[in-house]
């Protein structure tokens, strides 16, 4: 992977963090820089980490599949793509809940890992490609760190429509980066 496909990536990882974030900032009174910043520490790490289990449990199996590995990472990439622009489309529940423990260390770390399960999968896609998972894992722990940040200072400005588009976009990103890697293990064969 090239470095811009890392960097590309990392946002797409971090754009269903920085939804929940958004989420989150519109349901908190007067978000502090403080919260902010613990939020996506948070959050961060979480995703920083899971692409490297996923990378592990991978490299696992992969040389079971070396002949059809760019084909495993596309079709992962294509369906958490998918995938994210499905929960971008889709309503949000209406179902009342209690924001003192989606706050708290304990939701938020309960959030980042929910939003982080695509991070492990592609942590199991790239086992299969040539990649430096501890680049990948630190670049895709920065983003979120940032989009997190920014998502709960501006989730009282920019509420849920902001942040359903970012899981959309974030989505068609995860697809193209899929399809540059099919595109990369084909064209060099």
């Amino acid at each position: 992977m090239n470095p811009v496909s890392i960097l590309l990536l990392g946002f797409a990882m971090s754009t269903d963090a920085f939804a929940a974030a958004i989420g989150k900032g519109a349901a908190m009174a007067r978000p502090r820089l403080s919260q902010a910043l613990r939020a996506g520490a948070i959050f961060g790490v979480i995703e920083a980490l899971t692409p490297i289990v996923g990378w592990l449990l991978g490299k696992g199996a992969s040389r079971y599949i070396e002949a059809w590995d760019h084909w495993a990472a596309f079709g992962l990439l294509l369906a958490l793509g998918l995938h994210m622009i499905w929960n971008g489309l889709k309503p949000e529940p209406d179902e009342p809940v209690d924001e003192a423990k989606r706050h708290g260390f304990i939701g938020l770390a309960i959030t980042g890992l929910s939003t982080s399960i695509d991070a492990l999968a592609v942590g199991v896609g790239l086992a299969f490609v040539d990649t430096p998972i501890a680049v990948v894992a630190v670049v895709i722990g920065l983003c979120t760190f940032s989009m997190v940040t920014l998502g709960i200072m501006l989730g009282r400005v920019l509420g849920e429509v902001v942040g359903k588009r970012a899981e959309m976009i974030g989505g068609i990103i995860l697809i193209g980066v899929g399809a540059v890697i099919l595109y990369e293990h084909l064209s060099a064969g």
